[in-house]
């Protein structure tokens, strides 16, 4: 699930809400946020809604906070100086993850002043912790506080080298990170033709990010699944764990069976 508060025109969701919505729909299906924008949102009241989403669903949550920024005013309207977001980040970070542990949290940050705090039952087990973002300091932020990196319009030289950065970032604050949970979010156009295929996830992605597609074509698969499944095997074999597809198709039916399709082929 995506996350929004008010995106270019105003267009959002709220990644939590509706990653709740999903959960209670069948016991075993899992739920990813990709990215949810943490450092618009108080910790304490996330934590919250962690917890009582791991009631109604223990287990089947991965939550990928990410600092958002494609739209400076979303960020500003919801009283967060842009310049500030990844500080914020960190210190969000550092409270959720002692709160999701159900410890009693003092912490005086630059922006997050908690004093005794307690979130009561702790998310059992605790999502995984998956920070998405493109540049460096995003994955160094997913290995000194995170349990994985999201990688988003990434090509395969970038990701090999994201993988070490991620360790080295663990390992310069004494982390050691077993099993990371890394994945990928990947938009992706499907149908029996190259050009269909790229109609189908053009527009979309032209409407949303109001950029032209041709910046965005190199990192996005398009063609049948067998093209989209080649296209991310790579990335399979250099420890991607799990493929977040924002599929598009004739129909939505199409694009779910494309990629379940997709997801066969990898045995994922």
């Amino acid at each position: 699930m995506g996350d929004h508060v008010s995106f270019h025109v105003g267009i959002g969701f709220d990644g939590l809400l509706n990653a709740t919505a999903l959960s209670v729909l069948h016991p075993r299906l899992a739920v990813h946020t990709a990215v949810y924008l943490l450092p618009l949102r108080h910790p304490v009241l996330v934590a919250r809604q962690l917890s009582s989403l791991s009631q109604l669903a223990p287990g089947r949550l991965s939550f990928g906070v990410g600092v958002g920024g494609e739209d400076r005013r979303e960020v500003a309207n919801c009283g967060v100086d842009p310049a500030t977001r990844g500080r914020r980040m960190d210190e969000c970070m550092q409270v959720l993850r002692a709160l999701m542990a159900g410890e009693s949290v003092s912490f005086a940050g630059e922006f997050i002043q908690v004093d005794e705090a307690r979130i009561l039952p702790p998310p059992t087990p605790a999502p995984p912790l998956v920070v998405g973002g493109r540049s460096n300091a995003a994955i160094d932020r997913a290995g000194r506080l995170g349990d994985g990196w999201l990688g988003l319009w990434v090509q395969l030289d970038r990701w090999r080298e994201a993988m070490d950065r991620f360790q080295e970032a663990a390992a310069s604050v004494g982390r050691t990170v077993d099993n990371p949970a890394h994945g990928l979010l990947v938009w992706c156009g499907i149908d029996d033709s190259k050009e269909a295929a790229r109609q189908r996830v053009a527009g979309p992605m032209q409407m949303l990010y109001q950029t032209p597609f041709e910046k965005f074509e190199k990192y996005t698969p398009y063609g049948t699944p067998e093209d989209i499944a080649g296209f991310l095997q790579p990335f399979v074999e250099e420890g991607l764990t799990s493929i977040e597809l924002i599929a598009l198709g004739g129909d939505e039916a199409a694009a779910v069976a494309g990629a379940g399709e997709v997801a066969r082929l990898l045995h994922m």
